[in-house]
């Protein structure tokens, strides 16, 4: 009978570990994977691959999980609405202070603040107007497109720059290509495969300016999930202290490419302030969360 027991309560255990598995409700879409080169090479990998990371550091703790995609892609607006919503459990954006209200952030900088480095998208035969440009009152004679309901349309106004406002992702490349603004300030990781994504509108990338200010990305976690916001808290703390976290960064085939083709020494490099929260604010004093050019090389594998 006690041999039945201690079987039956092994039984019970294995049961209850297996109906415990944790479901993560995300949606993206994603590349087509015959294409392989370029999906693992994208953006949309590197979050998935932080995600899970960060899961597989609390596998001991926090038991298993599965990540449940819906294969559609959203806009950040409706993202954070499906969120406040409940219909899914994570999405990864740049955060502002609307946001951190709508959602749980996990404030620890997935790209370690190198979206905060925004280099410009402009029309092939206008770099010679930029070239003009010495310092940020030179570029208040520009004007900036950014998405209406992006963080970095605000941040960019309260810095004196002038800005037009686009409502869709899509159409702000058309807009800078009829000429409704001047330049399209973009994140490190962004304007490289944009330009090559919108070919047929002549654009390139600006070569000796960069903006820099906070800007992190955080997974934001619908406020019906604190465990979920606490279990990714815990698992990428414990991948920075073990340096799991810097190790997949930085050998990352989308960062490296980031890093290949921005040089941040050869650009003029204007800092502008940020809206964060005081939250947000209270991390930037911790070196280890941010970029430091020059970091890579301790952790790059040939």
């Amino acid at each position: 009978m006690k041999r039945a027991a201690i079987f039956f309560t092994i039984l019970c255990c294995a049961s209850h570990a297996f109906s415990s598995e944790t479901i993560i409700r995300v949606s993206f879409l994603e590349a087509d994977r015959q294409d392989e080169a370029n999906y693992f090479a994208s953006m949309t990998n590197y979050y998935i691959g932080l995600l899970k990371l960060s899961l597989d550091q609390t596998l001991p703790t926090d038991g298993p999980y599965r990540i449940q995609n819906s294969g559609i892609t959203m806009s950040q607006r409706r993202a954070f609405e499906a969120l406040r919503q409940d219909n899914i459990d994570i999405f990864w954006s740049m955060t502002s202070v609307a946001r951190e209200k709508i959602a749980l952030p996990v404030r620890i900088p997935l790209l370690k603040g190198m979206l905060g480095h925004r280099v410009f998208i402009i029309r092939d035969d206008d770099q010679f107007r930029f070239d003009q440009i010495k310092n940020l009152e030179d570029l208040t004679f520009m004007v900036a497109g950014q998405g209406v309901n992006w963080p970095d349309y605000d941040i960019l106004k309260m810095n004196g720059l002038k800005v037009i406002g686009g409502s869709s992702y899509s159409g702000l490349f058309s807009m800078l290509q009829r000429g409704r603004f001047d330049y399209f300030p973009r994140g490190i990781n962004e304007p490289w495969t944009e330009i090559i994504t919108h070919k047929e509108k002549n654009l390139s990338v600006e070569k000796n300016l960069l903006l820099r200010y906070a800007a992190p990305i955080y997974f934001f976690i619908s406020n019906h999930n604190t465990e979920l916001r606490n279990r990714l808290t815990r698992g990428l703390q414990l991948a920075i202290e073990n340096g799991a976290f810097h190790n997949f960064i930085y050998n990352h085939p989308a960062i490296k490419n980031i890093l290949n083709k921005i040089d941040l020494k050869k650009r003029v490099i204007f800092n502008l302030k940020s809206n964060l929260t005081p939250e947000s604010a209270a991390i930037l004093g911790d070196k280890k969360l941010w970029y430091q050019p020059g970091e890579e090389d301790k952790w790059i594998k040939n």
